[in-house]
C-alpha cells in the first residue's frame, strides 16, 4: 500500500502512456454507445436518505495517525431474514467510540431500511473490518463471519433474522487483525469451509511520517505479515483449523482481498489472495487437503514489470467475451490498477496498458470494485471504490477538526469506467453523476440489484464516513436475465452459470465474497443487449458436472435448482 519507488513508478508510467497512445480507435459498439442521443444525467442516483439506510462508520480517528483507523470498513448485503428482500449489514470500527457498532438494515416491503441490530444479535462491538457470509449448515439460510482487529465472530442464523454467537463453540479462534474472508467448499463434502485472510501484526501500534516529514500512517511493510487461516468445516457447527497441515500457514503476508474459486477447472476450490506490497497467492488446492502457491506461474503475483503492488480489492469476470475469468486489482496512487486477463493456458497475462485502465487509475487509490453491466448491452463494465491511504500535500487543511483534517487528507472520487465490448474501458463518470462526484474515504463496494428491478445498484463504505447507496438509473441498451443458482437448497459457491443467445455465450461465476471486505448475494446477473430470448443455460457445478437447462423469456429472476425442475420468481 505504501512505500514504493518514485523512480520506478515513473518508468512504469511512462510505458504505460507509450502503449495506451498506439491505440487508435474504440470499437463500433462504442462508437455508437458515444453517440447515443440520451442526455447525461443522474444515471446513479444517491438514495441513501430516502431508503433510511442511515449508517456512520467511526474507526476512533484522533490525530493518532494509527494505521487500523483507515483500512475499514466493508458490508454485506443479503437476505437475513428469508423474505426475498435483500438486507444490508454494515461494518464499523473504533469499540471506544459511542455509538461504534456494526448495525443491520432489514428492508421492508417499501423498499425502506429499518434498523433491526438489537433484535438481530448482530451489534458486534469490536475493531471491525469485512464481513463474509454462507450457509454454514446447509438450512437454506446465510449465517455471517465478521473479521475485526482483534477476536473474529461467527454468527449462525435461526432464521427468522435473529443470530446466535456460536464463534467459541465454532472453534474459530486467534485474536488477530482479519481483512477479507470466504466460505466456499474446498473438499466436496457440501459443507462450506472458510479461509481468513490477515494483515499485519500492528504491534506495537505507532505513526510513521511522510515524504515531507509530517506524521502519516505507516505502510504494512513497518510490520510483520500474518499468515492467513483456513478452517474446514466438520458438517455438525464446528470447524478444525487446517492452516498448518493445508500449506497456507507456510507464508506470511500483508493480506487484503481474497477470493475463492476453481482457477485451474481440475473441480476443487483455489484461493486468490491480494497482497500488500508482496506477490499476490494463488494457493492451488491439490485435492488432498493441501494448497500450493502457484502465483508467481499463473502470472498474477506480480504485474507485467515484475514488480509487487499494493494489491487490496478483487473484481472477477470475463471482460472481453472469450469466456475466461479474468482479474481486476486495485492499488495504490502513483501504480496503476490492473487487468489480468486470462489466457487459453489457464495462465493470466497483465494487459492493463492495453485497457484503458492503467493511466486513468494512476492518481487513485483503489479499494473496493466490481464488474457488472451497468447497462445491459452484454459485456462487464467496472466501479471501483477510491481513498487514500496517504497524505495529500495539495492543500492546507487550515483549522478544521481533527476528522475534517482526516477527509481533506484522504478523501478522493470514485470511477466507473465502460467497457466498450472488448476489453478495453473508457471513463463513464461524465455520465454517472453522484457516484463519481462524492467525495469520500470508500472502501467497500458492492453491486445488487437491491430494488429488484433488474438492474444493479451499488452500495458503497466510506471510513468515518456515511455509507451511501445508489440506484442504477443508466437507460438500457437491452434485456437482462438473473439466476439464481442452488446446488439443492443451498447457495451453489463456486458453480459457473453460463447463458447463450444466438451464438453468443456469457458465464458468470456464483460467488459471495469480492471486492474489499465484502460479501453480497450470489444471484448472478447477465445484460443480454437486444436478445428477446434465452436459447440455453448451463450450470458447471463445483464438483464440475454439467447440466444444462432449457431457455426462455428475460428480464426475470429464474431459480436454477441442481437436478430439479426449474422455476421463475
Amino acid at each position: 500500500m505504501f512505500g514504493r519507488n518514485l523512480v520506478t513508478r515513473g518508468k512504469v508510467l511512462l510505458v504505460h502512456i507509450a502503449i495506451f497512445v498506439t491505440l487508435t480507435g474504440c470499437s463500433e459498439k462504442a462508437s455508437e454507445q458515444l453517440s447515443s442521443p440520451i442526455e447525461p444525467s443522474e444515471w446513479f442516483e444517491d438514495i441513501t436518505a430516502e431508503s433510511g439506510l442511515n449508517f456512520q462508520h467511526h474507526s476512533g480517528v484522533e490525530g493518532h495517525y494509527l494505521l487500523p483507523e483507515i483500512m475499514g470498513a466493508g458490508a454485506a448485503i443479503f437476505d437475513a431474514d428469508n423474505d426475498g428482500r435483500l438486507d444490508i449489514y454494515l461494518i464499523s470500527g473504533g469499540p471506544d467510540h459511542e455509538g461504534a457498532r456494526n448495525r443491520l438494515f432489514r428492508q421492508t416491503s417499501d423498499g425502506k431500511f429499518t434498523d433491526v441490530t438489537t433484535q438481530s444479535g448482530l451489534g458486534d462491538h469490536g475493531f471491525g473490518m469485512g464481513a463474509a457470509v454462507g450457509d454454514i449448515d446447509n438450512d437454506g439460510d446465510l449465517d455471517l463471519l465478521v473479521t475485526n482487529y482483534g477476536d473474529d465472530r461467527l454468527y449462525r442464523n435461526d432464521g427468522h433474522g435473529t443470530f446466535s454467537d456460536i464463534t467459541g463453540g465454532a472453534g474459530i479462534k486467534g485474536a488477530r487483525w482479519s481483512t477479507s474472508a470466504t466460505f466456499c467448499d474446498i473438499d466436496n463434502d457440501d459443507h462450506l469451509d472458510l479461509y481468513i485472510s490477515t494483515y499485519v501484526t500492528n504491534d506495537p501500534p505507532f505513526a510513521c511520517t511522510s515524504g515531507v516529514g509530517e506524521i502519516d500512517y505507516c505502510g504494512p511493510n513497518a510490520y510483520r505479515g500474518l499468515a492467513d487461516q483456513l478452517y474446514r468445516n466438520n458438517g455438525d457447527g464446528t470447524f478444525t483449523d487446517i492452516s498448518v497441515t493445508s500449506g497456507i500457514a507456510d507464508v506470511v503476508n500483508n493480506g487484503l482481498g481474497v477470493l475463492c474459486f476453481d482457477f485451474n477447472k481440475d473441480s476443487h476450490d483455489d484461493f486468490l489472495i491480494a497482497n500488500d506490497g508482496e506477490r499476490n497467492q494463488l494457493w492451488i488446492n491439490d485435492g488432498t487437503g493441501r494448497f500450493n502457491d502457484r502465483g508467481v506461474a499463473s502470472g498474477i503475483a506480480v504485474n507485467i514489470f515484475g514488480e509487487t503492488e499494493a494489491s487490496m480489492g478483487i473484481a472477477f469476470g470475463d471482460v472481453n467475451g472469450d469466456l475466461g475469468l479474468d482479474i481486476f486489482l486495485t492499488h495504490l496512487n502513483e501504480e496503476s490498477n490492473t487487468l489480468y486477463l486470462s489466457t487459453q493456458r489457464g495462465a493470466l497475462m497483465d494487459t492493463t496498458a492495453t485497457s484503458g485502465l492503467g493511466i486513468t487509475s494512476v492518481r487513485y487509490t483503489g479499494f473496493g470494485t466490481a464488474l457488472f453491466d451497468a447497462d445491459h448491452d452484454g459485456d462487464l463494465d467496472l466501479a471501483i471504490a477510491n481513498g487514500r491511504v496517504r497524505k495529500s500535500q495539495d492543500s492546507d487543511p487550515g483549522d478544521g477538526s481533527i476528522l475534517e483534517q482526516f477527509h481533506h487528507f484522504f478523501a478522493e472520487s470514485n470511477q466507473l469506467m465502460e467497457n466498450t465490448g472488448t476489453g478495453h474501458f473508457q471513463d463513464f463518470c461524465d455520465r454517472t453523476g453522484q457516484f463519481c462526484e462524492s467525495l469520500a474515504i470508500s472502501r467497500g463496494l458492492l453491486t445488487v440489484d437491491i430494488d429488484r428491478d433488474g438492474d444493479l445498484d451499488l452500495l458503497l463504505t466510506n471510513s468515518n464516513g456515511a455509507a451511501q447507496l445508489y440506484r442504477n438509473n443508466i437507460p438500457k441498451m437491452g434485456n437482462w436475465l438473473m439466476l439464481r443458482v442452488l446446488d439443492h437448497n443451498r447457495d451453489a459457491i463456486g458453480a459457473l452459470a453460463a447463458v447463450r443467445t444466438g451464438d453468443t455465450w456469457q458465464i458468470r461465476p456464483v460467488i459471495h465474497s469480492y471486492s474489499y471486505l465484502s460479501s453480497s448475494d450470489a444471484t448472478v446477473h447477465f445484460g443480454l443487449g437486444t436478445a428477446n430470448s434465452v436459447d440455453e443455460i448451463e450450470i458447471t457445478w463445483p464438483d464440475g458436472v454439467k447440466e444444462r437447462f432449457a431457455g426462455g423469456n428475460v428480464n426475470q429472476l429464474r431459480v436454477i435448482d441442481r437436478g430439479a425442475v426449474n422455476t421463475d420468481e
